[in-house]
């Protein structure tokens, strides 16, 4: 990682994404107990997801990293990662620039700019606004921006990050695009101040919706704790309720596990996903 500071007047779309043995719109078996849905689309959704938490956990260990200093001892960034430091009074610009391509230490492949600006601690609270320059997370586009909320949970004294989202996800090898709007809060809840990124766990709830230009959307509230392992490039366990083509369900991560692997549950059906 290389860090400069300067000082101021002050799921191509692999269906790697994901694999669900259900049927799709085009299915006219007759059977009235078989779910319709767009497998497709459904797969987008999900992929989706687990981009936009990658992303929003680099913002957050990169701003952690320089102003809180939590993982001094081990870095979350390898030595392609460019990281400028703009300080303005209290607060400031983190410029987080990892070029053409940069492998992240958790196995994650990012290029172009991701910027934060800060302003200085109020109440407790910061916000903390984010913005994208040809962004891509493993050759998916991310553009969009949003403000965090980072502060000390009233709680249990842990750091927390309430994130007001409107990001726009570019599918690799198509033209499809989605955007993701809502309201995530991440808690950390371990390896805070232990000096390295590879025990970090967040806990995450919150509700968003995703709508993709060729129409289909997709609503979501996190039903049970979302956690994300940062050494782990997915979600580990917790359940998102899920609401699309006229239909209610779930999508359920397990029970910690570090695996590529979700369940889709509808009307008490079972369809395996392939993230």
């Amino acid at each position: 990682m290389k860090i400069t500071l300067k000082k101021t007047a002050l799921f191509s779309f692999l269906f790697a994404g994901i694999l669900l043995t259900g049927c799709s719109k085009d299915d006219d078996s007759g059977d009235t107990n078989t779910l319709n849905f767009s497998a497709e689309n459904t797969a987008r959704a999900a992929q989706a997801d687990n981009i936009v938490e990658g992303t929003l956990n680099i913002m957050e260990n990169g701003y952690v990293e320089v102003e809180e200093g939590r993982n001094s001892s081990v870095s979350f960034f390898p030595s392609c990662t460019v990281i400028t430091i703009m300080p303005n009074g209290d607060g400031g610009t983190i410029i987080l620039d990892f070029g053409d391509g940069c492998q992240l230490n958790n196995g994650a492949t990012v290029a172009g700019i991701i910027n934060l600006e800060y302003d200085p601690f109020e109440n407790g609270s910061r916000t903390i606004d984010y913005t994208f320059e040809d962004f891509t997370y493993n050759n998916h586009g991310v553009s969009g921006g949003g403000e965090i909320v980072r502060e000390i949970s009233n709680q249990n004294g842990n750091p927390q990050s309430t994130v007001n989202e409107s990001i726009i996800v570019s599918f690799d090898g198509t033209n499809i695009t989605a955007t993701r709007d809502g309201l995530r809060i991440a808690e950390w809840v371990e390896g805070v101040g232990s000096g390295t990124w590879m025990d970090n766990v967040y806990h995450i709830t919150g509700n968003w919706s995703t709508v993709f230009s060729n129409g289909f959307t997709r609503t979501g509230e996190v039903t049970e704790t979302l956690v994300r392992e940062l050494s782990c490039l997915y979600l580990v366990s917790g359940t998102l309720e899920i609401q699309q083509e006229g239909f209610t369900g779930a999508i359920d991560w397990g029970t910690g596990e570090c695996d590529n692997l979700a369940t889709l549950i509808v009307n008490g059906q079972e369809y395996p996903i392939i993230l």
